[in-house]
């Protein structure tokens, strides 16, 4: 059983390997730096009296398939569909003379359908603001975190414009699912390849 396991491992690494876009990781322009740990990637750019960092993570980033039924009438050598990654950020805005720390926590919309209007224009939504300490990794949660949901649109429109004028707009959010997308992917098939030596192991 573990020797037909390795076997299909092996093939499915052949498979993901080829449809792989990118060998390395697609930059995301405007001058942010990347760093990975794992399953977890930042992306940092300083302006003026400011640090601005973007985090995310790629695990349970994939939206579920909505037709499971469809896979079985597929002929095998149709493409799968591609799954694309779309994971939850959050940006801190960090000013040099401040103390705090401003918090988004921006999401991708699951569906587009329900939004009709002009709030199509963005790809992603702000979920969440709040202020945090700078520099203190555990977030209080006695801090006041402002929801969008019940938040005057004008407030919001401004708080979209503060991200834009800060490299956070609709064309970031594109590149970071590209990025987020190859990553995933990358993590993927190490992770296929880690389980070939483990399945393998006597």
């Amino acid at each position: 059983g573990d020797k037909a396991f390795a076997q299909f491992l092996t093939d499915e690494i052949k498979e993901e390997k080829k449809i792989q876009k990118h060998k390395s990781l697609p930059k995301v322009s405007g001058g942010w730096e990347l760093e990975v740990h794992g399953t977890e990637a930042k992306l940092v750019r300083k302006i003026a009296g400011e640090k601005i960092t973007v985090t995310f993570n790629i695990n349970n980033s994939i939206p579920p398939s909505v037709d499971d039924e469809t896979q079985e009438e597929q002929k095998p050598d149709e493409q799968e569909p591609d799954l694309t990654s779309t994971p939850n950020f959050v940006v801190e805005v960090i000013k040099d003379d401040t103390k705090q720390t401003l918090v988004l926590d921006c999401h991708y919309p699951e569906d587009e359908v329900g939004h009709e209007g002009e709030e199509e224009s963005d790809i992603f939504t702000i979920r969440e603001v709040s202020f945090q300490p700078t520099g203190e990794s555990d977030w209080k949660d006695t801090n006041y975190t402002l929801n969008t949901d019940s938040l005057d649109w004008a407030l919001y429109d401004h708080l979209m414009d503060f991200l834009a004028d800060r490299g956070v707009d609709n064309t970031f959010a594109d590149e970071l699912i590209e990025l987020s997308t190859a990553l995933e992917h990358q993590e993927y098939i190490k992770f296929l390849e880690d389980l070939k030596s483990f399945v393998k192991c006597q």
